[in-house]
């Protein structure tokens, strides 16, 4: 997806402005919005301003089941800013240092044999305002540096799996969440919910303040700009592979959700623990999952629990 920047005049730049609201500490969500008009800016200096982005709405699109927190690539959002990374879609939240959340899709031809580049860096897109998180900025934090588009989940090419190493993909995660329970969901869903025959529509979150890392709790870390989050959630849905995906999606479709601790010590290793409904994930977050669907096929699917 490629964002397609426009040169507003000044007086409706003005407008655009008056018509964002400053946000607190947790993303607050906007009147809801379809995901056909969202507004962007494209990168570097211009994502200093608010611009205008068509977003893709044909199938395979990394935001077609919705924009859960109606996220707008507007400065004045800066706890609910929308980034489109090509490859995945997010909204994040520079109060934070991290991701609220980050939407993809997955099917067969993302993994392939490019491997994992483990180029992290800052993301110099987002605007010139926001603090940039650095590739360092975890550093004997006793976190990981957690992807939420996991790198296995883009090795089509080197460019795709760079995309991944963004720092603004990344959140603190203790490392008996991300290398043990973490991980061997992501191979599931690669492996078994996706393979060969299925592709998956997918979102991943992280809530609250305050985890447990290796080196101990801590609510923030790199001197304050980063907050440790307490939750770490994800959603993914399931379909055949196949044309016209929206309307395909069924209230019989399989969906997976699951809500984890972000605690080194308490952590299970095994993520099927975790298991939870899309409906408790919205009440935890105050986020709209799934909202591009029909209300009867989200109300059917939020109240699934997945069994393995």
């Amino acid at each position: 997806m490629q964002a397609k920047k426009l040169l507003l005049p000044a007086a409706f730049l003005l407008l655009i402005l008056a018509a964002c609201e400053k946000q607190g500490d947790v993303a607050v969500k906007p009147a809801a919005s379809t995901p056909d008009t969202i507004r962007y800016s494209g990168g570097g200096s211009s994502a200093d301003t608010c611009g205008t982005y068509t977003a893709n709405t044909s199938d395979d699109s990394h935001i077609l089941l919705g924009n859960p927190s109606s996220a707008q690539p507007c400065i004045e959002f800066p706890a609910n800013y929308l980034i489109d990374r090509d490859y995945w879609v997010g909204s994040y939240n520079s109060l934070r240092g991290g991701p609220n959340w980050v939407s993809w899709h997955l099917q067969a031809s993302d993994v392939g044999s490019s491997g994992r580049t483990d180029d992290f860096r800052a993301d110099t897109e987002l605007p010139s305002t926001f603090y940039q998180v650095q590739s360092t900025s975890f550093t004997s934090s006793g976190f990981d540096r957690g992807h939420n588009c996991p790198s296995g989940d883009r090795t089509s090419s080197v460019a795709a799996n760079e995309a991944t190493f963004l720092m603004s993909n990344m959140i603190p995660q203790a490392p008996n969440n991300n290398q043990k329970a973490w991980a061997t969901f992501e191979d599931y869903t690669r492996n078994t919910l996706a393979g060969s025959a299925n592709e998956c529509f997918i979102i991943m979150g992280s809530y609250g303040t305050g985890g447990t890392g290796s080196a101990g709790a801590a609510t923030t870390i790199d001197g304050g700009n980063v907050t440790v989050p307490r939750k770490v959630w994800k959603v993914v849905v399931v379909i055949p592979v196949g044309d016209n995906d929206l309307s395909r999606i069924t209230s019989s479709a399989t969906v997976v959700a699951i809500d984890t601790p972000n605690d080194n010590t308490t952590v299970s290793t095994n993520w099927k623990e975790y298991i939870t409904t899309v409906k408790a994930i919205e009440d935890s977050t105050g986020y709209s999952l799934l909202s591009n669907l029909p209300t009867d096929v989200q109300t059917a699917l939020k109240a699934k629990v997945y069994v393995p």
